[in-house]
């Protein structure tokens, strides 16, 4: 898969409050890079925790389940684009199918 945009983990896990995300953002990047994922079955196949919205999103659980992020799968083109990395009280905050903090 393509990712769009890593820039986006980067500018999350550079705050210092959330230092600890570096590592488990940068695995699930890494992991997101070398998948094929083709539909949602495909996800949870690799990431059982992770949760298959409408809009074409899926909230993985980063950390723990104490960050969570949301991406929208673009399946035929390849990409899965960040719409929200955040701590699990931003999380509760938001509209999964329609956020679009990058």
């Amino acid at each position: 898969m393509r990712v769009i945009a890593k820039s986006t983990l980067r500018k999350f896990w550079e705050q210092p409050q959330y230092a600890d995300s570096k590592g488990p953002l940068e695995s699930w990047y890494d992991e997101a890079m070398q998948a094929s994922w083709a539909t949602p079955q495909d996800i949870k196949e690799q990431y059982r925790n992770a949760s298959l919205c409408g809009n074409h999103r899926v909230v993985f659980n980063i950390g723990g389940n104490k960050y969570r992020l949301v991406v929208e799968m673009q399946y035929r083109a390849g990409i899965a684009w960040v719409k929200f990395v955040g701590t699990h009280a931003k999380y509760d905050q938001i509209d999964v199918e329609s956020v679009n903090e990058y």
